[in-house]
């Protein structure tokens, strides 16, 4: 059983892991596909001004745009999971859990960034902006990765899915095959969106936690300050509703 996760926009900075390079991400015959938009992406840093980064990354402090104006090429690396911060990601609390709870994320967590596309929740990334939905020139990262990940995804992640991504990062990768289990979150009979990402990070905790390695396992186990209201199911895809306590 894998976990599809989403990124964050917000990112830890420094590293003290090896820069930009093939070893650094699993699916490494793909890299060549990765390297791609990495160097379109390049490319853009170089030959766009300062004010023209502001509006790609959305950013408006422009000392800040200069920094991530900067090439990755030598940028020091360390892995997504510490790499992103924010709800979702503070909900986690990797570094505070023992190794094998850490080991569980590293080995069975894929994320989608926009734009290193899937990646390892133990692959070493470098610092980078890119904000959710910006377009290359001449390229939808979304597409070009669900093309050319699609097949080799669908070979890793095997029968059975947990997928705790936001809706955007849908278009990266589309299951078709598997089992799948997703989440709806509501308090007072009204869905929320903001503190879902919390609770997808409580749940990601809490399979990790517990070393749950399958849908039926998971089924199995309660997890706090959550209930389950109702089950939707179509087709290989099952819709837990959950009410948050």
């Amino acid at each position: 059983m894998k976990i599809l996760l989403a990124p964050a926009e917000t990112k830890n900075q420094g590293g003290n892991q090896s820069v930009y390079s093939k070893e650094n991400f699993f699916l490494e015959e793909l890299f060549d596909k990765r390297d791609e938009i990495f160097e379109k992406y390049e490319s853009l840093l170089e030959s766009s001004s300062i004010e023209e980064l502001s509006k790609w990354f959305g950013l408006k402090k422009l000392d800040e745009v200069q920094r991530y104006k900067e090439s990755l090429k030598n940028k020091k690396t360390m892995k997504a999971i510490n790499r992103y911060n924010g709800v979702a990601f503070d909900a986690i609390e990797y570094n505070n859990l023992d190794d094998n709870a850490q080991k569980y994320i590293d080995d069975n967590v894929v994320l989608f960034s926009n734009l290193f596309g899937p990646i390892k929740a133990d692959d070493l990334i470098p610092d980078y902006k890119y904000k959710q939905g910006a377009k290359l020139p001449q390229t939808a990262v979304e597409k070009f990765y669900q093309e050319n990940f699609t097949e080799a995804l669908n070979d890793y992640l095997g029968d059975e899915i947990i997928d705790l991504r936001a809706g955007h990062y849908e278009k990266f990768y589309k299951i078709k095959n598997a089992n799948v289990l997703t989440f709806k979150f509501i308090k007072d009979g009204k869905v929320i969106s903001h503190w879902a990402k919390h609770y997808r990070g409580a749940l990601l905790k809490h399979l990790a936690i517990n070393n749950i390695n399958s849908i039926a396992e998971f089924m199995d186990k309660n997890l706090e300050g959550l209930t389950l209201v109702e089950i939707q199911e179509k087709k290989n895809i099952k819709l837990l509703i959950m009410e948050i306590e």
